[in-house]
């Protein structure tokens, strides 16, 4: 089994990290991230960055793809490098994910037409705009077809995957390792949570998240 994680520049680094640190673990898979062409690719921040083993083109068919999202998705939406590798790696793959705004890149391609799909909170009604129905659920299942909400959610997104393409009890057994069992210290991690100064401050973009 191929596990391939899209980079590109500007990509936010929990949205390929956090699933790569618990889809690499699948029983007899390969994880690889790929790229436009391979080498150093920078997160969103410049501060931190991932090697692309591989050029889309050198993995045409892998079993699961990953894109994340991050301020950079906005310039790869008329990529028709990356959508036309994203269609094609679709019709063969076992299942095509995406977190955050990297759904909005599954859109562009044309792969969530007429599906039940989440991306950042911020993105939401964008989905729209490309046949999908958008949902504030943190992960969506619609066929073939899984979406993660905001950044972190990718944890979640790659568990909920895990279930499938191993058992349950093997992803609990990876969730249990990485110890991941949130209790975050503030009640605002969704829109409809967060004080209404700090959703508003997100929405005009004068937080330091974006």
């Amino acid at each position: 089994m191929q596990i391939a994680i899209v980079l590109y520049d500007r990509f936010t680094a929990l949205d390929a990290i956090g699933p790569y640190e618990m889809l690499c673990r699948t029983p007899g898979s390969e994880t690889v991230f790929v790229a436009e062409r391979p080498g150093p690719v920078s997160n969103d921040r410049g501060t931190l960055t991932l090697l692309a083993e591989k050029a889309l083109d050198e993995v045409p068919r892998p079993d699961i793809v990953v894109v994340p999202g991050g301020p950079g998705q906005r310039d790869q939406m008329g990529n028709e490098t990356l959508l036309g590798w994203l269609r094609a790696a679709a019709a063969t793959s076992t299942w095509t994910t995406s977190v955050c705004t990297g759904s909005l890149l599954l859109g562009a391609a044309g792969l969530l037409r007429g599906r039940r799909a989440t991306s950042h909170w911020l993105a939401l009604d964008t989905l729209a705009t490309f046949g999908a129905e958008p949902t504030g659920e943190r992960v969506v299942v619609d066929g073939k077809v899984v979406t993660g909400a905001g950044v972190s959610a990718g944890i979640d997104m790659a568990l909920t995957l895990l279930g499938k393409v191993a058992d349950d009890e093997f992803a609990q057994s990876i969730q249990l390792g990485t110890e991941y069992d949130p209790q975050p210290p503030y009640d605002a991690g969704s829109p409809l949570k967060a004080p209404a100064a700090v959703v508003g401050r997100l929405r005009d973009g004068t937080s330091v998240f974006r």
